[in-house]
């Protein structure tokens, strides 16, 4: 691949479809020929379980193993080990409770805050898309997330809690940008689990899209849906689960939109190639 796009999917406040935003963004990029990595970086592993995997704490390898390694030596080989590969056309790094306990450990490690960046480096080259899902926090594996991206995706909910947390993110993200990760880009806000019909919900959006700072609410808005909500249990993405449903609809609409961005910015003059 000449180009490879590391999104990291993020929210400091949990509960707003961080997961299911990774899940489905990815398989829906696979969809339209993509070659996709997702990357659970979430000791609770929802990402993975969300790919079907029942067991995590049972996996050989997980992310914590892979991330030790380049800590211990500095790279993989083969490169690709402990990747799964999934029914519907993405690879995954999965995670599990040992995560908390490597978490731990980064404390005292050299060059803490790029060991993701470093095991990303042996892999990228084979995939267009690697998106990172995020724990709900700003701790030490996310400072990784956020320094191995090139952007970031911002779920969020229309209600108070959900726009606090992003406010303590953006905060997070400008010092990354300063002290770690210059070229850090912020993609959007994706507003999930909609019912714009609520008039607290319609202010809280209307507030959001007139956020300065450059900041972009995303067009597509996901809504809010029990079917969607069924995937996790199933392992499966919306896609497989409800295809023809309104929830299938937007993200196949938040894939257009994610691909057309990432054009723009390549069209640009001057754009630099990422390898």
């Amino acid at each position: 691949m000449d180009k490879c796009k590391v999104i990291a999917v993020t929210n400091q406040k949990g509960g707003v479809g961080k997961t299911t935003t990774a899940v489905n963004l990815g398989v829906g990029l696979a969809r339209h020929g993509k070659k996709v990595l997702l990357v659970d970086t979430d000791p609770q592993g929802s990402l993975t379980v969300s790919m079907g995997i029942k067991n995590p704490d049972e996996l050989d390898t997980t992310i914590s193993d892979l991330m030790q390694v380049i800590v211990e030596n500095g790279s993989l080989t083969p490169p690709d080990q402990g990747i799964l590969k999934n029914p519907e056309g993405v690879d995954l790094v999965p995670s599990n409770i040992s995560l908390s306990s490597f978490e731990v450990s980064l404390v005292n490690t050299m060059s803490r805050e790029f060991v993701l960046r470093g095991y990303l480096g042996e892999i990228k080259q084979s995939y267009d898309y690697i998106l990172i899902d995020c724990m709900p926090s700003l701790g030490m594996l996310t400072i990784n997330a956020l320094a191995a991206a090139d952007s970031v995706l911002i779920p969020c909910q229309a209600n108070y809690l959900s726009t606090k947390g992003l406010k303590l993110l953006m905060g997070s993200v400008t010092k990354v940008r300063r002290q770690i990760n210059p070229a850090l880009k912020i993609d959007g806000i994706l507003l999930t689990m909609m019912d714009s019909r609520t008039n607290n919900a319609k202010s809280i959006i209307a507030a959001l899209r007139q956020m300065g700072s450059g900041l972009r609410v995303l067009n597509t808005e996901i809504p809010f849906s029990v079917r969607a909500a069924e995937c996790s249990v199933e392992g499966k993405s919306i896609f497989a689960h409800d295809g023809k449903g309104k929830v299938a609809a937007a993200y196949s609409a938040l894939v257009e939109e994610v691909m057309a961005l990432e054009q723009r910015k390549r069209d640009r003059p001057g754009a630099e190639r990422c390898l």
